[in-house]
């Protein structure tokens, strides 16, 4: 099995955040987003993982660092890592084909800003599976229709009248994913464009066109990452998860506890100095942080940090920040300092 990681999108709609870091790296109780999923992804499949292949931006925004990080990760789960390039940023479809020489066996695509929960078999009948959510506003996704043998037989964007609350979440199984290679490569032979990009739907309706089976593979929990508000959200809730599952230790031993109360859950990183605070609940911090004076709760802080005389409520705050202050609800990129 592989598993084909498209990241290549600098996050716009996490800013200031994604200024310094790649959406996907930015880390989620505890945890970049990308690893969280792609080890959530090896949990579902239960099965060895030859080859994880990251579609990654320009050196110079997903430079060493980050492929570093992204080989620890494919290592880690015993896998080859292939690194390939997105240039531009021609859609789904085309990042996908950034990375054809990795596209042949079964394989799983999944898009790096999105986490899941989810615990099912893959259906041996199928050549392929949609991973999919029940939504309560279907008309505000994608959505697949299935036939009376619970196949898919279309994918509709965002549809004006019920089709199904069946939402596509951004991961796909394919038992030999050279079929969809050998259909994308018509969408882009043949300039086929939506939206103004190359779009994996377009392959996926040609490989339907085949005669290609379709089923869906429904996930319990899909948690967004695209905006402050929602990683936010999706922090606490996989917050709860884990201390339910009990299998992280998520305080490290080398904190630093000086008359502090930690109200669990909460992610606390090496070496961070704790001192005349009270943090939690669902608050996670990173690395080497130094948290005095101050009571933080709903909150997510990156590494290198320091806060002082704080009262943060809701905040999302990145790295080497030096933060002393009283403000709220307040979303800090790297590097700021606010005395």
């Amino acid at each position: 099995m592989k598993i084909i990681v498209p990241m290549a999108g600098r996050g716009s709609r996490l800013r200031p955040h994604s200024l310094t870091v790649p959406k996907p790296l930015i880390p989620v109780a505890g945890q970049p987003i990308v690893h969280r999923l792609v080890k959530d992804i090896v949990k579902v499949l239960n099965q060895p993982i030859e080859e994880i292949a990251f579609v990654l931006g320009d050196a110079a925004w997903f430079g060493d660092d980050v492929v570093k990080s992204l080989e620890a990760l494919a290592t880690g789960l015993g896998a080859k890592v292939s690194i390939y390039r997105q240039d531009q940023p021609l859609g789904t479809g085309h990042a996908i084909m950034c990375a054809k020489e990795s596209l042949s066996g079964p394989a799983v695509i999944a898009y790096a800003d999105t986490l899941i929960r989810a615990d099912f078999n893959l259906d041996p009948e199928a050549d392929a599976v949609i991973w999919v959510k029940q939504v309560d506003k279907p008309e505000a996704y994608g959505v697949v229709k299935l036939n009376e043998n619970k196949e898919i037989v279309e994918l509709v964007e965002k549809p004006e009248q019920f089709v199904s609350d069946l939402a596509v979440i951004g991961i796909y199984y394919f038992k030999e994913v050279s079929a969809l290679k050998d259909e994308l490569q018509k969408v882009l032979d043949n300039n086929i464009i939506n939206g103004g990009e190359y779009q994996i739907n377009d392959g996926i309706k040609g490989m339907m066109a085949n005669g290609k089976t379709f089923k869906t593979g429904e996930v319990s929990e899909w948690m967004d990452c695209g905006n402050k508000a929602v990683t936010l959200e999706t922090n606490q809730r996989m917050l709860d998860f884990l201390k339910a599952d009990g299998e992280e230790q998520l305080i490290a031993d080398s904190v630093k506890n000086k008359n502090s109360t930690i109200i669990e859950p909460c992610y606390i990183g090496e070496n961070v100095i704790l001192k005349n605070a009270t943090v939690g609940p669902h608050v996670s911090i990173g690395n080497n942080c130094v948290i005095e004076d101050s009571t933080i709760k709903y909150s997510l802080i990156q590494n290198e940090t320091t806060i002082k005389n704080a009262n943060l409520d809701e905040a999302m705050i990145g790295n080497h920040v030096k933060y002393d202050g009283k403000f709220t609800k307040i979303s800090i990129g790297d590097y700021s300092i606010l005395e």
